[in-house]
């Protein structure tokens, strides 16, 4: 779920018209979603979904930016830095302060907490932990799911005018995520991942990430500006207090 930048092409209309009347999303880890048009199978010109996957994590690695935002919910609003230079995004925290830092390498990634005694490694069942208790666990921070081997190509989707992949991806072990499965919304243009959607291991949906708007920068790319999850709570259907990933505009 490539939750940090959003760069769809030019060419989208603009993100206000459709609101009334469509239901956007985006990611990773990414990013609500408008589906207008579904295929139940994959066409035959389909790429094997592994290469799909590695569209995404190329397409997080070029990008070389520092915006600020906040995660907002419940009444709380959390401000932080977002960095991302290459294959590295860091996360800044303010009161109190925690920096988490994302390696994104060619066959897994690591995240990482900086301390004042260093790095430590996220791992285990601390994946599973919410990020400033936040809908946003550090599993999702993580973006493991797009390494995970098994990975299969359910069909195609039409979002925002948008032709997207939908890429089903599983754990190698039951052990190795709180997720049994997770979909993906990948765009064939541009490797965006429009929308994610992740189930437990009774595929019992979990959570979901959803862009609502994105923003223009001064150079001409268009990226994320606000952006909702939802968590699953076993005592109702709807999350009341979903978290917003926010973005200010990056300045001139």
């Amino acid at each position: 779920m490539r939750i940090t930048i959003f760069s769809p092409p030019p060419s989208w209309p603009n993100v206000g018209e459709f609101m009334n009347a469509l239901y956007q999303a985006r990611p990773a880890l990414i990013l609500a979603a408008t589906l207008l048009v579904a295929d139940r199978a994959p066409a035959q010109d389909a790429p094997d979904a592994k290469a799909i996957l590695k569209t995404v994590r190329v397409a997080q690695a070029v990008q070389n930016r520092t915006v600020t935002g906040r995660l907002r919910t419940a009444g709380k609003s959390l401000p932080f830095t977002l960095k991302m230079d290459g294959n590295t995004v860091r996360w800044d925290f303010t009161d109190p302060p925690q920096t988490l830092l994302l390696h994104l390498g060619e066959n897994d990634s690591r995240l990482e907490e900086i301390g004042s005694k260093g790095s430590t490694r996220i791992r285990g069942a601390r994946l599973d932990d919410k990020v400033r208790d936040t809908d946003i666990s550090y599993e999702d921070l993580s973006l493991h799911f797009l390494y995970w081997p098994d990975a299969v190509i359910e069909g195609e989707q039409t979002m925002v005018l948008q032709k997207c992949w939908i890429v089903r991806v599983r754990p190698p072990a039951k052990n190795e995520s709180q997720y049994g499965m997770v979909k993906l919304w990948i765009s064939k243009a541009d490797g965006a991942l429009m929308q994610a959607e992740a189930y437990d291991h009774a595929d019992r949906f979990a959570r979901r990430f959803k862009v609502l708007s994105g923003q223009k920068t001064g150079d001409g790319l268009w990226m994320l500006k606000q952006m909702r999850i939802e968590a699953a709570n076993p005592l109702r259907r709807t999350d009341f207090t979903p978290t917003y990933l926010e973005i200010d505009k990056p300045k001139e």
